[in-house]
């Protein structure tokens, strides 16, 4: 069973901490979740990761600030920087000593650029593996919504506005009728060709619990990231990159800008699949977080292999 922490940071918000593992583990694997989710989106991952490691990794996910069973914050700290700052925090009072390897999906994959940009000594002295799921170094550059472009003007000026709206509701949570309402529309923008029903009830619990400020505060500051440079300036890291030709948010561009910005990546494209890798495709998430894992155990040379594009069904 997990070992469930807080950390402490120092504007007073309390992030929520799940750890599995020794504290002396070889690798500690920190696992990141996206916008409006939370930590339990991994949960397929956490039961892979713990069969195929056992004692030798340690794994921690935490719900960002404003998230999940993290306390809400002042609007004017969300935003990726902050996020990026609260990721060393965690790094420094959860895993303060031995290497990590980041895993981050969608915002969670953003925080993780945000804190190798923020914090580029704190980065390079302990992170030893990258794996992004469905993530953009770029902002909203590439996200049309699986639609026209000028219908997708249409619909960020919508979703930017209704931002904006929210941001300014501070620690409420939506609505549990307006969730279930929503929940086609959650479905269709989150999801490809299939989902369980059990997962899509997971993401509308995680946005039930988000509050109305994060969720309408992190928009701004996830639209205008744009963190190619400092990819490129990461060297020999081994990386993966994971995406679905159905994702409507971060589609395969996302992902392939990653991968020419960092060389080392091996980069997948899942058939059919959206944005929610971790729960559709479980089996190409674990191998990619396991793949990069054993380079970091083994003390194999990521430029060995160099970028590998494939696909999986």
């Amino acid at each position: 069973m997990p070992e469930h922490l807080e950390v402490r940071l120092p504007d007073g918000v309390r992030l929520h901490v799940a750890a599995a593992g020794p504290v002396d583990a070889e690798v500690t694997a920190i696992l990141l979740h996206g916008w409006t989710l939370d930590g339990r989106s991994w949960h397929r991952q956490l039961a892979d990761l713990r069969e195929r490691f056992g004692e030798r990794v340690r794994v921690v996910t935490y719900d960002a600030r404003g998230h999940g069973r993290s306390s809400c914050m002042a609007l004017r700290t969300a935003t990726l920087a902050q996020l990026g700052d609260d990721l060393a925090a965690v790094v420094d009072q959860i895993v303060p000593s031995g290497r990590i390897v980041l895993v981050g999906h969608s915002m969670g994959g953003m925080t993780v650029m945000e804190y190798a940009h923020r914090h580029p000594e704190h980065f390079a002295g302990r992170t030893a593996g990258l794996v992004f799921v469905s993530t953009t170094a770029e902002g909203h550059t590439h996200t049309v919504y699986g639609l026209s472009p000028r219908i997708a003007r249409l619909i960020r000026l919508a979703e930017t506005t209704g931002a904006g709206v929210l941001a300014r509701c501070g620690a409420w949570r939506p609505p549990h009728a307006l969730l279930r309402a929503l929940r086609p529309s959650i479905r269709w923008m989150l999801f490809g060709d299939r989902c369980d029903p059990a997962d899509i009830r997971l993401v509308t619990s995680a946005v039930a619990h988000a509050s109305l400020r994060s969720i309408g505060g992190f928009r701004a500051s996830i639209g205008t990231q744009h963190r190619l440079d400092t990819l490129a300036a990461l060297g020999r890291l081994p990386a993966a990159a994971l995406v679905g030709d159905r994702d409507r948010l971060t589609p395969p561009p996302c992902a392939e800008s990653i991968a020419a910005a960092l060389p080392t990546t091996e980069l997948t494209v899942c058939p059919g699949a959206g944005h929610m890798l971790m729960m559709e495709r479980p089996d190409d998430v674990n191998a990619a977080v396991a793949g990069v894992l054993h380079q970091v155990l083994t003390g194999r040379d990521a430029g060995t292999s160099g970028q590998r594009v494939g696909t999986s069904g």
